[in-house]
Formats: structure tokens, C-alpha cells, sequence
């Protein structure tokens, strides 16, 4: 059983989906594991992590359309504010998007479906330099 572990830096733009399925295959790659499990953890409270359809942009613009409706920006919804508007609906917005995944790794590669990526949901309404930490497990 063999282990390997990389930071990913991911550089978002505000609220919004940025795509890491590839570097997300490039560490399972370099990896050399051909069977196992990839884990990734995005080391936030206000930004998450998702596996979605990357076919359509509509499906994410809709996905964050809907976060914006199940958490709202409106301060006076929320006791916690110190660190902003946005901070707050970004905490709960990243409960339901989550924080970390697993996924398995079959023939050197994530097992992913072939409408599926691995998304960072940024939850803020301006941009940040986000840490994924991905770990592979395996042989």
C-alpha cells in the first residue's frame, strides 16, 4: 500500500465554480496508484467542494443561482458578521456543498462518470486563493 499527497492551489474569482477535475487526475496520475481511493479536502469555511455535471455552464450558473436563494446575503438574517456580508451565507452555503470528498481510483484514474467534474465552490463574493489537499491511497 502506497500514499501521495499534493496541495492544489486554486485561485477562484468570487462566488462561482472553478473546474480542478484535471489537476485532480494529474495527482492521481503522478501518483503512480492504479487502485485506491483519492481523498480531497478544501482546508475553507466559506468555499467547498462538489462533484457536478461539467457539460452545461447553464447547470452551474443554476446551482449558484439556488445557493444564493437557500443562504441570502442579507445581513440581518445572521448574528455572525465580523468578517463581512458574505461570510455567513459562505458557511452555510459550504455544509451543503461540502468539504471534503472521496473518490474511488480505478485503472490510474479518478472514477468519475463522463458528465462529472470536481468542483471548488467559492462562496465569497470576491475572489481568494483557496488549498485542496488531494491524497491518494493504494496500490
Amino acid at each position: 500500500m502506497r500514499q501521495h499527497h499534493v496541495l492544489l492551489p486554486v485561485e477562484t474569482r468570487g462566488t462561482g465554480f472553478v473546474e480542478i477535475t484535471r489537476d485532480v487526475a494529474r495527482v492521481v496520475r503522478d501518483s503512480g496508484i492504479a487502485t485506491g481511493l483519492l481523498t480531497l479536502l478544501i482546508r475553507h469555511t466559506s468555499a467547498g467542494l462538489t462533484i457536478t455535471e461539467n457539460a452545461d455552464p447553464d447547470v452551474l450558473a443554476d446551482l449558484t443561482d439556488r445557493l444564493a436563494v437557500l443562504a441570502p446575503r442579507d445581513p440581518s438574517l445572521y448574528r455572525h458578521g465580523m468578517e463581512g456580508a458574505d461570510d455567513m451565507p459562505a458557511h452555510i452555503r459550504t455544509l451543503l456543498t461540502n468539504v471534503q470528498l472521496s473518490i474511488p481510483v480505478l485503472d490510474g484514474r479518478p472514477a468519475l462518470g463522463t458528465w462529472q467534474g470536481v468542483f471548488v465552490v467559492e462562496h465569497r463574493a470576491r475572489g481568494s486563493r483557496r488549498q485542496v489537499v488531494a491524497h491518494v491511497l493504494g496500490d
